[in-house]
């Protein structure tokens, strides 16, 4: 994509590497809960005929029950072939399957056609993930997502975007950012521009062509990161800061379960007048009817991420056919936060309304500009990941990989 000189520089541009999302290649180990992936597991490590152990993966070009990988950096896995494979279960790890949709994933790169190693090498406490959504015309909702958890990459619709990690080191270490962009901003603004203050903006300012709009103004910057601070805590749902910073609704306005669930659910209804949730005969009020129609690429958030815990529908005797004999508790409360995260969302979009009417027509720091102060173009160098090897990685069959 080419820029103009006087337009807004490109997400691109200012957060040079990206990774494309993964691509698992089966269904089968990701689930909403741990529980089905250590049952799913032990199913297929029993299955001893090669024939039936093979038709339970369901291989693919890129994995087989005799491919040959690394293990994944981070993780202690098995990296012999599937063939043979006998052991524990993988320890299942926390994914961003889809927007606002935490599930769990067994972190083993034998089941994994694509996995993106070079995600998983900067994957820690100290990490943010900035997640491109698919553009779909006349959509509602988020362009960009962050995740304290290294995400799949999934849109709900439309074609994908990139996966763009803060740091480009563990230890949130080299953010990455063009060179010298932040301190070009730190001189124009008065005062030090961080890579998280960056970050912020872009959630609070981005816009769906992958532009960011940064503005001449440092009062009109102050405001719109602090709108972007508040927009990150809530995408992170407090991860990391305790539960004093978990996401809350005002007193009178926070979610309940007013009626229990029953053991499987098939059916989410929303009643607009009566701000309530229905989950079969089971009820939760109040429910915004903003954060019931909150979308993110055209797709409502609430149905999809019900959708995905309701009763499975895969073929009878496959592993992705392994579920939970019921609802899990967990499920309602992992219900009850995106109720409010989404509600506390959808109240700061007129806020972000402002915020780009307020941009518009006004003095910005243009591409011309960042051309101008040797910021662009970007480095070749900025665009590929670090080298963060400074540990011994497993290769197949349990050989160390060289560094």
């Amino acid at each position: 994509m080419t820029l103009d000189d006087d337009a807004a520089p490109l997400l691109a541009d200012l957060m040079p590497w990206s990774v494309a999302p993964l691509r698992l290649g089966r269904g089968w180990p990701m689930a909403p809960d741990a529980a089905s992936l250590r049952a799913r597991w032990d199913a297929f490590v029993r299955t001893e005929a090669l024939a039936e152990r093979e038709a339970l993966l369901l291989p693919t070009r890129s994995r087989t029950l005799r491919s040959a990988v690394t293990q994944l950096p981070g993780q202690s896995t098995g990296t012999g072939r599937l063939a043979r494979e006998s052991g524990p279960c993988p320890e299942p790890v926390r994914i961003l399957h889809a927007p606002f949709d935490e599930q769990w994933l067994l972190p083993d790169h034998r089941l994994i056609d694509a996995a993106r190693p070079e995600l998983w090498r900067v994957a820690d406490e100290a990490q943010v993930f900035l997640v491109e959504q698919g553009y779909v015309p006349g959509a509602t909702g988020p362009a960009l997502l962050a995740s304290a958890v290294l995400p799949e990459g999934r849109s709900p619709a439309g074609r994908p975007g990139r996966i763009r990690p803060l740091y480009r080191r563990p230890g949130g270490r080299e953010p990455n950012v063009v060179p010298a962009l932040l301190d070009h901003l730190s001189d124009r603004y008065g005062h030090e521009v961080t890579a998280e203050s960056l970050l912020a903006w872009t959630l609070a300012a981005g816009t769906p062509d992958r532009t960011v709009p940064l503005p001449s103004d440092g009062e009109v910057w102050a405001y719109g990161t602090e709108l972007g601070h508040r927009i990150l805590r809530l995408h992170l749902r407090g991860r990391g800061k305790g539960d004093a910073d978990r996401p809350k609704l005002p007193g009178g306005r926070r979610p309940y379960v007013r009626a229990p669930f029953p053991a499987r659910p098939a059916e989410l209804v929303y009643d607009r007048d009566e701000e309530t949730l229905y989950v079969d005969e089971g009820r939760i009020s109040p429910v915004p009817g903003e954060a019931w129609d909150f979308e993110v690429s055209g797709v409502r958030v609430l149905e999809q991420w019900f959708a995905r815990r309701t009763p499975p529908t895969a073929e009878p005797g496959t592993l992705e056919a392994i579920g939970p004999a019921g609802w899990p508790q967990p499920w309602t409360s992992e219900l009850l936060e995106l109720i409010t995260v989404l509600a506390l969302l959808a109240e700061l979009r007129p806020e972000q309304q402002d915020l780009a009417s307020g941009l518009l027509g006004s003095a910005q720091i243009t591409a011309a500009e960042l051309r101008g102060a040797g910021i662009l173009p970007v480095p070749d160098a900025a665009r590929r990941p670090a080298s963060v090897l400074d540990h011994h990685e497993e290769g197949p069959e349990g050989q160390f990989a060289l560094l």
